[in-house]
């Protein structure tokens, strides 16, 4: 592992861990901030490691000669910066959708982005593309309103959320948890996922109203499902790493393990699962006493970690032509097939026709 990774997983650790700054000053010396900061923000966690950072200066760990220099500095920071308006405007977003909908009765559930916020030690340092809402059975009739109310256009081009726009801020409406169409393990997922919205919910106050966070055996292995599913068709990043570990920090002692390492062993997601534990522990200093006893596998440990910091399949999309599009989708698939075994059940040719069966019925998600 390069230097650069090595002090970015660091500066991480020490961002959202209160344990004690263990490394010397030795570490940082002659490091290029300015290819760190760049890092960070492809990895989803421009924020989180300058608070890292932020941290080790107040602390001593970090000599003169070795801080960034000023014009480095004042990047990050408007970086931050824009990070934390933009979050602010997302939870406007959430305030006025809740102002609309619970008019006519109509809960959200915050999946992802701002509901996994609250569980770091600063919310709006977790960096948020979107906003995602499950609106307990009633998705047609939240779009129907908000159409209504707020004269704004629903896409409906994806297969199990459609998509609109909310003061510039992108806002998916999810009619499933998980796309239905890609694969088919991921029905019976999905079965298990509405099993358990009846679970206990923490309700969590935004303005004058309450949105609903998923109950905890829900949201852990959602959260899973999630992360596999994006590993195994692109990358995940470090951010995701992240949300589990802050995840787990929040609502270890509220998961049924048992119930949901057998799902993963039904679905052969438990490997993966093992992986993302052991990050958790070794990474974040999350308590192994939360966790059950699972297994280690360095070599698989190590070249999940390795992908996710620098993607084996590496080569750009490209920006347009659609043939050009499709070529590209497939060299990626071939070059993830190991990712796909690794957190699918099915085999490579069924889930290749699913997948292509599944462009055909939206063809919108095919250039997505």
């Amino acid at each position: 592992m390069d230097k650069c990774k090595t002090i970015t997983l660091e500066l991480l650790r020490i961002a959202l861990s209160d344990s004690p700054i263990e490394e010397s000053s030795q570490l940082f010396e002659g490091c290029n901030w300015e290819k760190i900061a760049r890092y960070s923000a492809q990895q989803g966690i421009t924020a989180l490691v300058w608070d890292g950072l932020n941290r080790v200066i107040q602390e001593g760990k970090l000599s003169i000669e070795n801080l960034p220099d000023r014009a480095t500095k004042l990047q990050w920071a408007l970086a931050v910066e824009r990070l934390e308006k933009r979050y602010a405007k997302q939870v406007s977003v959430i305030e006025r959708l809740v102002s609309i909908l619970e008019k006519s009765s109509i809960k959200i559930m915050i999946l992802k982005g701002y509901g996994l916020s609250l569980c770091y030690p600063k919310p709006s340092h977790r960096s948020c593309s979107d906003i995602d809402i499950w609106l307990y059975g009633k998705q047609k009739e939240g779009d129907d309103l908000l159409h209504k109310s707020l004269g704004i256009t629903i896409d409906q081009g994806k297969h199990h959320h459609t998509v609109f726009y909310v003061d510039g801020v992108m806002v998916e409406n999810h009619f499933d948890f998980l796309n239905l169409h890609a694969h088919r393990s991921s029905r019976e997922i999905e079965g298990e996922l509405l099993k358990r919205t009846e679970e206990h919910s923490d309700e969590i106050g935004i303005g004058d109203s309450v949105v609903y966070m998923p109950p905890s055996n829900l949201h852990a292995l959602f959260l899973l499902r999630h992360s596999a599913s994006h590993f195994a068709a692109e990358k995940i990043v470090l951010r995701h790493i992240c949300d589990w570990a802050m995840f787990l920090k929040h609502n270890a002692s509220n998961i049924d393990w048992e119930w949901l390492y057998d799902v993963c062993r039904t679905q052969n997601m438990d490997r993966f699962l093992d992986a993302l534990n052991g990050y958790a522990v070794d990474y974040f200093n999350i308590d192994s006493s939360l966790l059950p006893n699972f297994a280690r596998r360095n070599d698989l440990e190590q070249r999940i970690l390795n992908d996710i910091l620098q993607p084996e399949f590496c080569e750009p999309k490209p920006e347009k032509g659609l043939i050009r599009i499709i070529l590209f989708k497939y060299r990626r698939w071939w070059a993830n097939r190991w990712k796909h075994r690794l957190v699918y059940r099915e085999g490579l040719l069924h889930s290749f026709v699913t997948q292509a069966w599944s462009h055909i019925l939206k063809p919108k998600a095919i250039k997505s």
